[in-house]
């Protein structure tokens, strides 16, 4: 696996590999990698001949009072995991590389509605700077195929609408959540909890369990589901963010005609802030 830092660099190796007739795959990420990042690259080795990650800390996508300057950064251990999964190219750029006028006169990518409400509403600006980003990484690799995690479900719907939006011709692969044993969605910011803190955070799965479950024996009080849950995510330790069920697709409040579902939620642990989601699929009724 080779390491290229500059867009120029980038461009060559993946233009070689092109030449070759390969099928270009791309998994961009922001380091500190676990194991679901290397099920995306594993899943983007499956379906493309050259795969290209990214690691780059995006400015753009983090808030004033949020973790840009303490997020974790390790490079060597990545490097690793990523050759070991496969990966043909590493594209490790400054942010000097991807926004040499500076952050402030960047053109920007904007998403309307999907951005505003959940994790948009919490943190405004986060998936403009998202969709930014992901935006230039695309055209600078140009990928055939490009593979993110369903963890971040609200960011993969931002992702899904711009590439609709824009007549981006790229395939877009979501990859299922990658859990602990206990159930706890694995995240970068899950080694920001102390020990005491990564015992209470499986409450906010087993809360999406328990709603799932009783929406597949047919109950379709969404705002009793949610207002009992709610509470219990409260009592368990945390600060609530929000917890909502929402149409999957489109991701508006869910109506009791609605067959596919996703339960969202973010809550903050001490001064982490955990996301999850469970997609849910009802039958039709008889």
């Amino acid at each position: 696996m080779n390491t290229v830092k500059t867009v120029l660099e980038l461009r060559a190796a993946v233009a070689r590999a092109r030449a070759e007739g390969k099928r270009i795959g791309f998994v961009p990420t922001m380091g500190n990698l676990h194991s679901g990042h290397v099920a995306l690259v594993t899943k983007a080795c499956q379906r493309a001949d050259f795969v290209v990650s990214s690691i780059f800390v995006n400015p753009l996508q983090f808030g004033a009072n949020e973790d840009l300057d303490s997020y974790p950064r390790t490079l060597a251990a990545d490097q690793e995991k990523l050759l070991q999964a496969g990966c043909n190219l590493l594209f490790a750029p400054a942010v000097t590389e991807m926004y040499p006028g500076g952050t402030t006169v960047q053109t920007r990518v904007s998403v309307p509605e999907l951005s505003q409400e959940l994790c948009g509403a919490s943190r405004p600006g986060h998936f403009e700077g998202v969709a930014t980003v992901v935006s230039k990484l695309f055209n600078m690799v140009q990928p055939d195929l490009a593979v993110f995690g369903q963890k971040d479900y609200q960011q993969l719907a931002v992702i899904r609408a711009m590439v609709r939006d824009l007549n981006m011709p790229i395939q877009l692969i979501g990859e299922p959540t990658v859990r602990a044993d206990d159930g706890l969605a694995l995240s970068s910011r899950n080694g920001y909890l102390s020990q005491a803190e990564r015992a209470i955070a499986p409450a906010i799965y087993r809360s999406l369990q328990a709603i799932a479950a009783a929406l597949g024996k047919g109950e379709r009080n969404f705002q009793a589901l949610m207002t009992e849950h709610r509470k219990r995510i409260v009592d368990s330790g945390m600060r609530l963010d929000y917890l909502e069920i929402r149409h999957a697709d489109t991701l508006r409040a869910a109506t009791a005609q609605d067959r596919e579902l996703v339960i969202l939620a973010a809550a903050y642990l001490g001064s982490t802030r955990l996301i999850d989601n469970l997609q849910v699929h009802l039958d039709a009724p008889a």
